[in-house]
């Protein structure tokens, strides 16, 4: 494994003269040269990283998951994320642009604590972004713009210029994003009845008797993706986090049973997970505005 705490350390593992920036840093990714015999390379790196890049011959895991450039060429990383490369042979060398930049370049400016809410950078998305010709160009004119303010004289407003270039390139992403994740709605649909079926099987099963309620991580594992990534999708697909679908499913349950059987309110809890009937029975009236007694008594 290799550890990568500065850009420096980067540049010399790939082969790159010293970094102009110690925080900033546009790679042609056509001069990179990776200075290691190995091939496969783990490395983990503790900045981020964004790569345009084309003619990529590897096979790449982010995390546990394999990521996919076949159908794409932006690609995010974040400081302290694991990437292993399986190099291929190829007659075509890799061409692109790779931007690094350090966190420490980012305090005191609000995207420090805004980037994490862009769920790319983290194991979240296994995929690369694909862009048309057009959307190449406005991304390739920021990195440029951003390569020209750190290769100047570096002055008081060249931190702000930088940084408002990097939020407009990842707006830009989570907008490109959005659109990738539209066009894909057989795959995102999937994912939706995989759901469905995952929280039927637990509610019908031992395992809320013995675990209770699912947990969002638990539902997250079971379909193999992030937490932030499956709420981030349901929220796009249905308007609803993975939590509130929980408790949609919950409450369907619960309704099913106050009406078609004579359980008590706190057997209906108790199958479905909770300790205290109390709290079943608040969470069913915030979710249909009667109690449980009230609803069953509607029925009758």
């Amino acid at each position: 494994m290799h550890t990568f705490n500065t850009l420096s350390e980067f540049h010399k593992f790939c082969d790159l003269p010293k970094p102009e920036h110690p925080l900033v840093s546009l790679v042609d990714y056509g001069q990179v040269e990776y200075k290691t015999k190995e091939n496969e390379i783990h490395w983990m790196q503790n900045f981020y990283s964004i790569g345009l890049k084309r003619d990529i011959h590897a096979k790449v895991r982010y995390g546990q998951q394999e990521y996919d450039f076949d159908e794409g060429l932006l690609t995010f990383v974040g400081p302290k994320q694991v990437l292993q490369f399986q190099m291929l042979p190829s007659e075509k060398k890799p061409s692109g642009w790779l931007l690094l930049i350090h966190p420490d370049f980012l305090w005191g400016t609000p995207l420090a604590k805004t980037i994490k809410n862009y769920d790319f950078f983290g194991y979240a998305i296994n995929e690369a972004l694909f862009l048309s010709d057009k959307e190449e160009r406005t991304i390739t004119e920021i990195l440029l713009n951003i390569q020209h303010e750190y290769k100047s004289n570096m002055d008081k407003f060249s931190q702000n210029i930088i940084v408002s270039q990097l939020e407009l390139l990842l707006n830009y992403a989570e907008r490109y994003y959005q659109r990738q994740f539209i066009t894909r709605k057989i795959n995102n649909h999937e994912i939706l009845v995989r759901l469905e079926n995952l929280l039927d099987l637990y509610f019908n099963g031992e395992d809320v008797l013995n675990k209770g309620i699912p947990t969002v991580q638990f539902i997250a594992d079971s379909l193999h993706v992030s937490s932030s990534y499956l709420s981030s999708l349901l929220k796009m697909l249905t308007g609803l986090s993975t939590q509130q679908h929980i408790h949609e499913k919950l409450i369907d349950i619960a309704k099913e049973k106050l009406s078609t059987t004579q359980l008590s309110v706190g057997e209906i809890a108790y199958t479905l997970g909770f300790e205290h009937s109390q709290s079943f029975s608040k969470l069913f009236k915030t979710k249909t505005n009667l109690s449980p007694m009230a609803f069953r008594a509607s029925f009758n």
